[in-house]
């Protein structure tokens, strides 16, 4: 898949969160606990990788992606923490 702007590349992203978002919806209804926590994962890590380049923001880690949401949305009061 080439994804030729950075638009592109965060409607990307957010539809992989939603995908595995409903993947993790499926696995639980079968009791796929371990599963289920792994989905959840990255469609929030999906969802932040989109958040993080809508705001200009690149990282090459999932800790850098995490480092960079907390110190640009948390720290700042953008988003809550709880």
């Amino acid at each position: 898949m080439t994804i030729n702007n950075p638009e592109d590349y965060i409607k990307y992203r957010f539809h992989r969160s939603l995908e595995s978002f409903d993947e993790a919806l499926i696995l639980s209804e079968n009791g796929k606990w371990n599963a289920v926590i792994n989905r959840l994962y990255y469609a929030c890590f999906y969802a932040v990788i989109a958040l993080l380049i809508k705001n200009g923001i690149e990282t090459q880690s999932h800790d850098g992606a995490r480092t960079q949401f907390g110190l640009h949305f948390i720290k700042t009061g953008k988003i809550d923490k709880s």
